[in-house]
């Protein structure tokens, strides 16, 4: 006897949060391509090695922050005849795409600065070039430390992901304005591509890590300490109501979770007790997690569930 509860925040965002959220995709989207037109401008003045390494991820990151500007506006819709979970796990291939965007663009820096490298490197006006990068770094730290925050705190793995993304991009930068530091101090300009290659190896690994994020949300991949937090709040919630519980399973969409649990009865409770109580742990559990959840609770007879379960993997159905 299935029953479910979702907080009201589930089912619609709170709107302080929504606005919050597609405000920072859009300052994230307006920087961006500010920050694009500005790394080509010092790329083409400098013909660094270094600096087309950052010029490339930001052509990456706008076109990763226009995917993930369409992916957060999807994720708010309301759950439909076709999609009756919602579309709020597009989050996920969001983050990978992201993920996959970084990688494409670390292959196309490491090519370049090899290309460049072998070829001969001819470089100009570093000083001007290292201080507008510099600029950019301090804004995009800025940036990405305010995208994790509000990602962090709305729940949005879309948000989140690009504030890391950001962040990975002033990381790149300061990397390429230490070593054009390096080619100005010393006049040794292979310093210039091996700043480049060390920024692409940096890079590459910060799309693994989003990939593999993405990959496994997809495939509901359940973190030991959500699960901890999980069983600790059923802990505390059953035991005030005198319930007995087992078979939790739980997931996430990118931006809930939700929750499936065995609650197990006394026989002569009747049926409408047993859902009274189960609603009340349902709303409980929901409120003291912290986040916005989904929980479905399944009604069980204490005496003979044992049996039961026994008798149903006998047969092979699911229990």
């Amino acid at each position: 006897m299935p029953t479910k509860t979702t907080v009201g925040s589930a089912t619609r965002r709170d709107e302080r949060e929504l606005r919050d959220a597609h405000f920072a995709m859009r300052l994230s989207l307006i920087v961006g391509l500010a920050m694009l037109i500005g790394k080509t401008t010092v790329y083409f003045m400098t013909h660094s090695a270094a600096i087309f390494s950052d010029a490339a991820e930001s052509v990456v990151h706008v076109i990763a922050v226009g995917f993930a500007w369409f992916s957060l506006r999807l994720s708010t819709r309301s759950a439909s005849p076709q999609f009756l979970y919602g579309y709020e796990r597009i989050t996920f291939f969001s983050a990978g795409f992201e993920g996959a965007m970084i990688v494409v663009a670390a292959i196309a820096i490491l090519y370049e600065s090899i290309r460049k490298w072998i070829a001969g490197l001819q470089l100009e006006h570093l000083g001007a070039g290292a201080l507008l990068i510099l600029t950019a770094g301090l804004v995009n730290a800025v940036l990405g430390y305010y995208l994790l925050r509000t990602g962090r705190r709305t729940n949005s793995l879309i948000l989140e992901a690009d504030g890391k993304h950001v962040l990975t991009d002033s990381w790149t930068s300061f990397g390429v304005v230490g070593g054009l530091g390096l080619v100005l101090l010393t006049n040794w300009k292979p310093f210039d591509p091996l700043v480049a290659i060390a920024v692409a190896v940096n890079i590459l690994w910060s799309g693994g890590r989003l990939v593999w994020r993405s990959a496994v949300g997809l495939m509901d991949h359940s973190d030991p300490e959500a699960g901890r937090k999980i069983r600790d709040k059923l802990d505390a919630v059953c035991s005030e109501l005198a319930i007995q519980y087992h078979g939790v399973r739980f997931r996430t969409t990118g931006y809930r979770q939700i929750i499936d649990v065995h609650l197990l009865f006394p026989r002569l409770t009747s049926v409408s007790e047993a859902h009274r109580l189960a609603t009340i742990l349902e709303e409980r559990l929901s409120a003291e997690l912290g986040m916005p959840a989904e929980v479905t609770t399944h009604l069980e007879s204490i005496e003979d569930h044992a049996e039961v379960h026994r008798e149903q993997h006998y047969t092979g159905k699911p229990e």
